[in-house]
């Protein structure tokens, strides 16, 4: 059986790597939000690393990254104060903004 380039295989499920898509959406978001802060989320069974972006309202984006090296030079660079997901969890706004996002029929 012949598989793709690009990504891992758990299972029966092939993984998806980061690409230069995802990093421009990563950047797009920073550029247009304010108040950006970074979370980067470990590699899980299902999931390569990801960068979670959080705007100051709770508006967020994720995005596989190609590991968490990378997400923190990212968001130095981009001057997005960045955390460890699997340490800080994620921040209230973020919940606020999915629930009332929810209630809005989105």
């Amino acid at each position: 059986m012949s598989r793709p380039t690009g990504g891992r295989y758990t299972g029966s499920t092939r993984v998806r790597a980061a690409d230069s898509a995802d990093q421009s959406h990563l950047e797009k978001f920073v550029e247009t939000r304010r108040g950006v802060e970074g979370f980067v989320e470990p590699r899980t069974v299902v999931s390569e690393v990801t960068l979670l972006l959080v705007a100051h309202d709770g508006e967020w984006t994720r995005r596989r990254v190609p590991s968490a090296k990378w997400a923190h030079t990212f968001a130095n660079k981009h001057g997005v104060p960045s955390y460890d997901a699997a340490v800080v969890g994620v921040p209230q706004r973020m919940r606020d903004y999915n629930r009332r996002q929810k209630q809005q029929g989105k």
